[in-house]
């Protein structure tokens, strides 16, 4: 049995997907599984032991790019798949494994796909609430029951690479602990707890003997700094910003290392996740009930207030009150207590 998935857009849709890959080979052993993503995704993919190979997409998000995906389903003609699984709903998703010629193209039904899915599949939102499960349910025989216990995402570190990603960053843990901070959030200012407060919890943390290490892309870059221009010059020696100085495959494989991680709801919370560091995560504007972090050693952290989860970008009261009152007394004792084994 020879898979195309179609993989998602994003790090944290890309990390929930093994979950899938997991579901497929307890099933079929023996299934070999491609998977067509974004260039960037092999950092993860790579990571994944369920997997052969990533096959590059060679268009941007959102680009449509008809001809492009044309030929690159013709070339992989010769692959001879057996089944195409899409986890976009998109139009455009479709087109390659159509032009592939692979028999049997499973997905849900979306933008118009008519034609070129021939197991299109009509979403129970209810019955199937949270992504995983919508994922995995694509595994499956339509109307098949899920799993009783999802297998949750585990990616392999080799150490060899984690080696050489501490000594290009000049990094050590010198027998301290390490709390990674991943303060980004590609969303918007509804997904970010405030710099001041990861700056107050990081005070705490390197006042306990800790070292702080943050985390994130080119664009979070500023946040990390807004962190660490907060902390005293003291303790500006123990936090050590990587944010936009990492490659992805860094960054996966230097929070291996973490002992602790406090993370916004983002791509990177489901990484550290994935690893199975202990990891405290703080939900605002969105719900853990669709993406919440797949893992035994998670707490999550909200603050329930009537007007959340708005799942917008921009707080429409203007107060932001889900995160600005979030404070660092309840998120520094949700992380002391996950790291007791015993998570609420």
């Amino acid at each position: 049995m020879k898979l195309l998935v179609v993989g998602a857009s994003w790090v944290g849709d890309m990390v929930i997907a093994q979950s899938l890959f997991k579901v497929l080979k307890q099933n079929e052993p023996s299934c070999l599984i491609d998977v067509l993503a974004p260039e960037w995704s092999s950092s993860i993919l790579e990571r994944m032991p369920e997997v052969r190979k990533a096959v590059p997409m060679p268009l941007g998000h959102g680009q449509f790019g008809l001809g492009k995906r044309i030929a690159l389903g013709e070339s992989l003609r010769q692959e001879q798949y057996d089944q195409a699984i899409l986890l976009p709903n998109s139009l455009k998703s479709a087109i390659t494994p159509f032009a592939a010629k692979i028999p049997r193209r499973t997905g849900w039904r979306g933008e118009m796909r008519y034609g070129l899915l021939n197991d299109l599949r009509v979403l129970d939102k209810a019955r199937y609430p949270s992504m995983v499960e919508r994922f995995v349910a694509l595994a499956l025989p339509e109307g098949a029951k899920l799993p009783e216990e999802i297998p949750h995402p585990r990616l392999e570190i080799k150490a060899e690479e984690r080696n050489r990603a501490l000594e290009k960053h000049g990094l050590k843990k010198n027998g301290r602990k390490v709390l990674a901070l991943c303060p980004g959030a590609a969303y918007g200012p509804t997904k970010k707890w405030p710099a001041k407060h990861y700056a107050a919890l990081a005070t705490r943390k390197m006042e306990e003997g800790w070292s702080v290490w943050i985390f994130g892309a080119e664009n979070d870059r500023a946040d990390a700094e807004a962190i660490r221009s907060a902390l005293s010059r003291e303790h500006e020696a123990n936090c050590h910003s990587l944010a936009g100085a990492t490659s992805l495959a860094e960054a996966v494989d230097l929070m291996s290392l973490a002992d602790a991680v406090l993370s916004n709801d983002s791509g990177l919370m489901h990484v550290a996740a994935a690893l199975d560091r202990p990891v405290t995560v703080v939900y605002g504007s969105s719900s853990p009930a669709f993406t919440p972090p797949l893992s035994k050693r998670a707490a999550i952290v909200s603050l329930g207030l009537d007007c959340s989860p708005c799942f917008k970008r921009q707080c429409p009261l203007g107060h932001l009150d889900c995160l600005e009152k979030l404070g660092v007394d309840r998120v520094n004792a949700e992380i002391d207590e996950l790291l007791q084994g015993s998570p609420r």
